[in-house]
Formats: C-alpha cells, structure tokens, sequence
C-alpha cells in the first residue's frame, strides 16, 4: 500500500471516529495551510517575473512586454492545461451553484502560473481572483480525494478561498467576509467557523514567512463631521467609476471576440493584443503597469504630488489599461485595480474639494483615497462588507469608520442603479447559471426526476373495453391512467377519470366503448433530462397537476405538483438547514 493510500485510510479513520465539526475545523486548518501556500507562491512567482522583465524596461521595445507576457499566459492555460481564461472567481461561484464545489485539480495551479506571467509583465490586473481560484480548487480536491459529501466540501472550497485571500492581503477578516459574502453568498454558522479557522491559518503562514507587514501604512487621520458628510459625494464618483469599469471590460470583451472571430485570432493572439495597447499606454503613464499598489502606497502617504488633471487622466488610462488586459483575455484579477483606480477617485475628489472650499479644514489626502479604495471595491463586486473590512485590516485606518461605511454603502446602492449584478456574477446571470442554495433554481436543480417520480400508476392499454377499466379502477387510487398501445408499448395518451365518470351510468356502453375513444392524444410529457424548474413552469402555465415521464416513447411514470412540491419541501430545509 502507497503512501496516499495510507494517508486516504487515516483520514476517512479520523472522519469515521471524530465528530463532524471538529473534522471539519481540522479540515479547515489543512486547507488554510495549502491555500496560504498559494498565496506566497504566487507572490513571489510575480516577483520572480517582474525581475525578468526589469532588465528589458528601458528598451525601446519595452512596450511589447504585457503583450508578450499576457499570450504566454494565455498560451500556457489553453494549450498546456487546456482551461479557459476569465477572473477565476465567476468560475468558483459556478462550480458552487452548479456542481457542488467539483474544481479541476489543474485549477490548483494553472491561474498561479499564468497571472504571474500577465501581472508580472505589466498587465493592468491583480493576483487575488487567480489565487482565489487556486485555493478553492484546492480545498474541492481535498474534499473530492476524501469522499466528502456535496455540502462538506462547498464548505473546504471557501476555506481555500478565504485562505488565499487573508494571505495574500494579510486580511484574515477580509478573506473570510469575502467568502461569505460574494463566493458563497450566504451566511451560516457552519460554514463561518470552519472558514475563519482557514483564513486565521493561511494568513498566519503567510506571516510567518513574509513578516506581519501592513501593505499600506496610513497616518492618524483627523475625521470631522463635514468629511464625513463629504464621502457620501465620493460614494457618487466611484460608482460611476465603478459603472464605467464594469461596462467598459464587458465593451472591450464584446470588441475583442467580435475581432478575433473576423479575423480568427487565437485567444492567446487576442490577449497579446490587449497587452500591446497597454504596453503602449504604459509608455506615456508608467503608473498603470502591474498591479500598481505602489501608487496606492504613495497616494495614502500624500506623496503623490501630480496635479487635478493629471490625475484624473492617469485614472481614465489604468481604466483603460485594465479593460484592454482583461476584456481581451489576459488573466487576472479585479480586485489590485479597483484599489488603484479607488485611491486616485479619492485623490482627485479631494484635490477638488480643496479648490473648490478652500477654507475648510479638510481632511488629508490620504484619508480619502482609502475612501476611494473602498468605495469603489464596494460598487465593482457590491460587497460593502468586505471593502470595509479589507480597507479596515491593509491599511490599519480603524479611525475611518464611520466614512468608510458611508461610502461603501452609497456606492453599492447606486452601483445597482446602473448595474444590478456585480462584475463577477453578471455573465452567471446573464446565462441563467446562478442559482444560489436556497432558491428556487437550487432547490430544484439538486432534485432529480427520478425522486419525484411516482411508478404507481396503472397503464392500460388502448383496445381496453370500459368494462374492463371499471374493473381496474378498484385496484388504483390514481385519477389518470397511461394509455399503451398493445403491440408496441408505446405510450399513446392518458385516460382521466373524469373522462370516464359520464359513461359509468349506461351499463350498455361497457362493452362497446374503448379506452382509445376516451383518451386525450395531445398530451405534454416530461423526458427524464428534463429540468423540474422548467416542468413546474409549464404546469403553473398551463394549469396542470400533473404529467406523465415518457423516454423512447415508453411511459414511465408520473409526476405531480403537489408531489414536486412536497419535494422542494424537504430539500430547501436541508439546503437552508445550519446542521
């Protein structure tokens, strides 16, 4: 026996022997190792490209760099290890709502390779949405290679995730209150402690390898009152910051695919083109190459000296910069730029308040772009909560409080004005492949026809004299009967009881009425691939209560409303039950 083979045997041992919650907090802290682990991978991988690419900077070619770096990546997903590109974190909701948690185990890895290769040659995107995907891939193949069930491992999946995230930005509460609230869209008790464990673990390796570091230092601010009233006009601007950045990927995405299927580029060829326009914008505005936080950093410190215009101009070319590296392919992640994007939002505005009341005693610059940072995070993935606390734990800014949550929930509000659906889930709605535990959609789709099914039911066949069914309706409860043909088996029409009630009388008709003269030819039958969202709509539609399952044109069985909905029942307490 191999050496999996025996860790495989200890742990269903200690799964079989140990209470449940324990084994999943022991999970947790399993998980949260790994994920940690992918974290500093995947920062010191960006760090190791980055150096690569240094040396070339200041070649006159030097433009060509995100464009070389994004095909690569683009290259090494599609051919090497044959996955699609995308943020990474549309794809993990997906395999929540949809499969269970089921992730690819090459999933593990592949985006920690590729983002390094775009971010690291100046891609406009940020590490957190690849290595969200790596650490929820890594807790779904935990808890595949374990047989866990359905629900234990959604719960290993957000571990992962929340792991990777309170590593990467040294924000356990973060990562936890992201997981919660965008992955899995849900808050239950038992899935919070196991994922906080996670977080808590992953960080604290994270810690302890790359020091317990703030990524952004701030000063004490002085808040008053007047710039608290003042963030709410911020929470105005990052959103439609926040509105332009989302429909502008989505334009440029459109652009990108309409152009590639003209003149057949290859995904990696369309990515390397986004890469070259934003080599080229990165000749005239540096700043908007890689993950740009050390702008952040400069930006909070008040170091950031540049007027109102240029400003605003630096902010409208990492938009643009961002568009081109994700709207054409590149792979990456949002979070990285909506910060840079926030804190020059917050810039300007308060370089324009300034101008405009200059008598007033403002706050510092500073203050404000940690506003912009969290307004706008808050409107791209309408997560108030985590930009909260995510600003709260990178910049160590406790004091900004009270604007802080005024302008993450502004932003979120009007955000939903003119985008209902957050950036991530806005293609899973679109495609109808958003279906969250609880809803209807869920609960539907993890019933199966098979379930509901009911195979009492009586067929009769088509020459069958009424006498005869009289005599079968002593033996069934049933109100509908299945009509056969008698050499074929094929199912021809049902019979209701109805039908039959206005003959019972004329015991003449007995022998002289078939069950084809009373049957109904036109009948709507259900296949067994069907879904029950779309059966139940159909039945709401058309007033039935129930149809009958026919496959290769046999009966099988039948399905009623009441039935289905005893069903929906039971599965949404378990779906909504904290057990």
């Amino acid at each position: 026996m191999n050496m999996t083979a025996w860790m495989k045997k200890g742990w269903s041992w200690l799964r079989t022997h140990m209470d449940p919650r324990l084994f999943m907090m022991l999970m947790a802290i399993v998980v949260g190792i790994f994920g940690g682990l992918a974290a500093v991978l995947l920062h010191h991988m960006i760090e190791m490209v980055a150096g690569l690419f240094s040396g070339y900077r200041q070649r006159a070619w030097s433009f060509l760099l995100p464009a070389m770096g994004a095909a690569a990546a683009v290259y090494f997903m599609e051919k090497i290890v044959r996955e699609g590109g995308g943020h990474g974190v549309p794809e993990v909701i997906y395999a929540v709502s949809r499969h269970g948690g089921l992730i690819r185990l090459r999933s593990t890895f592949s985006r920690i390779f590729a983002s390094s290769m775009t971010i690291g040659s100046g891609g406009s995107a940020g590490p957190e949405a690849p290595v969200v995907m790596s650490g929820a891939a890594i807790g779904s193949n935990i808890g595949r290679i374990l047989g866990l069930n359905e629900r234990q491992r959604v719960v290993l999946v957000g571990c992962g995730a929340a792991s990777a995230i309170g590593s990467i930005f040294n924000a356990p509460v973060a990562g936890m209150v992201f997981t919660m609230e965008v992955l899995l869209g849900q808050w239950r008790s038992s899935h919070l402690l196991p994922i906080t464990l996670a977080a808590v673990t992953g960080t604290q390796l994270s810690r302890r390898l790359h020091g317990n570091q703030i990524p952004f230092e701030s000063a004490i601010f002085g808040i008053q009152m007047h710039d608290t009233l003042a963030s709410a006009g911020l929470a105005l601007i990052t959103a439609v910051v926040a509105i332009g950045l989302i429909r502008g990927m989505r334009r440029m995405h459109g652009l990108s695919l309409f152009l590639a299927s003209r003149c057949h580029l290859s995904p990696w060829t369309r990515a390397g083109i986004g890469g070259l326009f934003v080599g080229m914008i990165g000749i005239f505005f540096p700043v908007v190459l890689g993950e740009g936080y050390y702008a952040v950093r400069e930006m909070i410190a008040g170091e950031f000296s540049s007027g109102i215009i240029f400003v605003l101009v630096i902010l409208l070319a990492k938009m643009l910069a961002t568009t081109f590296t994700l709207g054409w392919g590149g792979i990456g992640g949002i979070f990285a730029p909506s910060l840079v994007m926030g804190a020059m939002a917050g810039l300007l505005y308060h370089r324009i308040l300034v101008f405009l009341f200059p008598a007033v005693g403002w706050v510092n610059e500073g203050c404000f772009a940690l506003l912009g940072m969290a307004g706008l995070l808050a409107g791209v993935l309408q997560a108030p909560l985590t930009a909260i606390f995510l600003i709260f734990e990178i910049t160590g800014g406790y004091e900004v409080v009270l604007p802080l949550m005024v302008v993450s929930a502004f932003s979120t509000i009007l955000c939903r004005y003119g985008e209902p659906h957050s950036i991530y889930l806005k293609d899973l709605v679109a495609r109808d492949e958003l279906l969250r535990p609880g809803t209807d959609g869920r609960v539907l789709l993890d019933l199966r026809i098979s379930e509901v099914m009911e195979k009492d039911c009586i067929p009769v066949q088509r020459n069958m004299l009424l006498r005869n069914f009289i005599h079968l309706l002593k033996n069934s409860r049933r109100n509908y009967f299945p009509v056969e043909d008698a050499a074929t088996g094929r199912f021809v029409g049902m019979v209701h009881l109805d039908d039959v009630r206005p003959y019972l009388l004329d015991q003449m008709l007995y022998d002289t009425v078939l069950m084809e003269q009373l049957m109904h030819r036109n009948v709507m039958v259900v296949h067994p691939d069907d879904e029950l969202g779309d059966i139940l709509e159909t039945m709401d539609r058309l007033g039935l209560f129930s149809m009958p399952v026919v496959a290769d044109h046999r009966f099988m069985g039948m399905i009623s409303k009441a039935t289905l909905l005893d069903h929906y029942r039971k599965e949404l307490r378990v779906q909504t039950s904290d057990e």
